[in-house]
């Protein structure tokens, strides 16, 4: 199953583990941005944008006015 199945919209904001076997089928070998463990923020592990590279993360982020800066990029793997 491929992105075309679903919209990228419906798994921003959700964690990883809350996904669904056909999303989490969908989403592997693409990028996912988390935002950066720090003292201060202690993020909630949500992802914040996905993409084919870590360049299209980055992109979606700015459109959102968040900060790539603050983001890591995780290549999502297969469920199983």
């Amino acid at each position: 199953m491929g992105m075309t199945a679903f919209d990228v919209g419906t798994v921003v904001g959700r964690s990883q583990e809350d996904l669904t076997l056909s999303e989490r089928f969908a989403l592997a070998g693409k990028y996912a941005a988390f935002e950066i463990y720090t003292p201060k923020t202690l993020p909630l592990r949500r992802i914040e944008a996905v993409g084919d590279s870590a360049v299209e993360c980055m992109k979606m982020l700015r459109a959102r006015g968040l900060d790539p800066a603050i983001f890591e990029f995780v290549r999502l793997g297969r469920p199983y």
